[in-house]
């Protein structure tokens, strides 16, 4: 691109961030500083807000850069995040929506713990979301990195590592100053902006094929240098029964991820009513559901109009995929409208990102504040309150998130997600459906529930070719690989669930049958909740 069109970018870019730093300047200036506020917005937003700013949490860099990526890549086998990450939303409203806001006040462990003793699960708790949104983070830093790169003219190294310091930048100050209610507000209007830019992409790309979806199809097999097979099952994950294994324990995490992320879970506790977390449900499923179908004829028309050759040129794990198709559409390289669409859509995956990142970072300060520090503070040292905390904390893992997006600057951000859904399916889903629905489950059993789904989750993948032994990894240069899966969840979420049976049934103390009784009628009726 020409000094005009990276100038257009970073004026739209420059624009959006402006907006909302007011959003957080003007929230900030009208908050009394409690711990309600700071994590849940004060429980003021309606179901309909919350479902826009729910899916404007959700609508990740994973969802927008990642996925049409893999599609344009590997045709049908990219299409299983799309599904995967959709149909986890019906788990989430049947199972786990209405009895967490109900349940708890700001974070997983709330939930946990309101029938188990404190200290030990929110200890596991908290350093199981911690390391589940860290992960998450360093996703959307990856994909804020290849797109500015690109969006400044090339792949830049320089590029790359000064947008993912900026971005964690930005992330810190959101958090900080605004807590709960400006990252809602910016979800809000992120969620806005990527329904309208994908709505239109999506649009131009059906109107270049006269609503001919199979012309598309055909078109895309034709780019993809796959031929047919692009079309068919098993491009990415029919070459082995290793990468087929791989392929169900990736879906596998994608539908059971979601309901242990840290940060979807604290959105509940921001409307006044379980019913109201409910209807906050079916709102993002429904902007969900038709962001997913547009990101596949999203990335069939990548591969359609751009070629897959190209896409991997440009970056080779295809997250730079839609804003080369927005370039396309407008009329190609060096053309004005090809410029102005390319700027825009890049503008839209930078706010998504931003909007994403301030979620999980307030999500895991929340964790490390409320969870953590309440529960390893030593009696009789000087006490902080919650809040300030949380503030600390936002910048820690605003600083531990960079560190680590530097480093895996060179892998799909879908893939990196769906990691982050492994380890959060496989540690805080098992001790929440356990804590909800058994009652003999003890405080030894949430325990070991957690600890044993995360351990040797994050094992795993160290273990895996995703960090060595293939050209691909993150360190390439080295080979300590000893599991052959690149994602762990088929392994690791049945261990979580056993885990915590084993810890449940060897249990020394018999379960509080009053607690659990307390605890069973607050979820189902709401009697008590905050």
């Amino acid at each position: 691109m020409n000094g005009n069109h990276q100038t257009l970018a970073l004026l739209l870019f420059s624009t959006f961030i402006a907006v909302t730093l007011a959003i957080t300047a003007w929230v900030s200036r009208n908050r009394h500083g409690s711990a309600e506020e700071f994590y849940a917005g004060g429980r003021l937003f309606s179901p309909m807000e919350n479902g826009f700013a729910i899916a404007g949490d959700y609508m990740s860099a994973a969802s927008f850069l990642g996925i049409s990526g893999l599609i344009a890549l590997f045709g049908y086998d990219g299409m299983l995040y799309s599904v995967g990450f959709l149909v986890a939303w019906l788990v989430v409203l049947f199972l786990v929506a209405e009895l967490v806001r109900n349940c708890g006040r700001f974070t997983l462990a709330d939930v946990v713990a309101a029938r188990m003793a404190e200290r030990p699960v929110r200890i596991a708790a908290g350093t199981s979301s911690v390391t589940v949104s860290v992960l998450y983070l360093v996703a959307q830093m990856v994909g804020a990195g290849s797109l500015v790169a690109l969006l400044l003219g090339g792949t830049s190294g320089a590029a790359r590592s000064w947008t993912v310091i900026g971005v964690g930048a930005l992330m810190i100050v959101y958090v900080s100053l605004g807590g709960m209610r400006a990252t809602t507000w910016i979800q809000i209007v992120k969620a806005v902006l990527l329904m309208a830019g994908a709505v239109a992409l999506t649009v131009l790309v059906l109107i270049h094929f006269h609503g001919n979806f199979n012309a598309l199809l055909n078109s895309a097999a034709d780019r993809s240098g796959h031929g047919s097979r692009f079309l068919l099952p098993g491009l990415k994950y029919g070459g082995s029964w290793t990468a087929r294994i791989d392929f169900i324990s990736l879906g596998l995490a994608l539908v059971l991820g979601t309901a242990g992320l840290p940060h979807i879970l604290s959105r509940f506790y921001t409307v006044p009513t379980a019913r109201a977390a409910r209807r906050s449900v079916v709102w993002s499923i429904g902007l969900i559901g038709g962001f997913y179908l547009m990101t596949i004829v999203l990335g069939f028309g990548a591969a359609a109009l751009v070629g897959s050759a190209e896409v991997r040129a440009s970056n080779a794990a295809g997250n730079t995929a839609i804003p080369l198709l927005a370039m396309e559409l407008g009329g190609g390289e060096g053309s004005t409208g090809g410029a102005i669409l390319f700027a825009v859509v890049g503008a839209v995956a930078f706010a998504t990102i931003l909007a994403v990142v301030a979620g999980i970072t307030l999500a895991s300060s929340a964790s490390v504040a409320h969870d953590l520090y309440a529960s390893l503070r030593r009696p009789g040292a000087k006490q902080y309150s919650e809040v300030a905390v949380a503030r600390v904390a936002a910048a820690g893992i605003g600083v531990a998130a960079i560190g680590l997006g530097l480093i895996a600057q060179n892998l799909n951000v879908a893939f990196l997600v769906g990691l982050a859904f492994a380890v959060a399916a496989s540690a805080n889903l098992p001790v929440l459906l356990y804590s909800l629905f058994w009652r003999n489950f003890t405080t030894r059993g949430a325990v070991w529930s957690v600890y044993g789904g995360l351990i040797p989750a994050v094992l795993l993948v160290l273990l895996s070719p995703v960090v060595s032994g293939s050209p691909a990894s993150l360190f390439p240069g080295v080979d300590f690989q000893l599991f052959p899966l690149e994602n762990p969840g088929l392994v690791s979420i049945p261990l979580g669930f056993l885990a915590g049976w084993i810890g449940t049934v060897t249990s020394p103390e018999p379960p509080d049958e009053a607690k659990h009784a307390e605890t069973e009628v607050r979820a189902l009726t709401g009697a008590g909740a905050v």
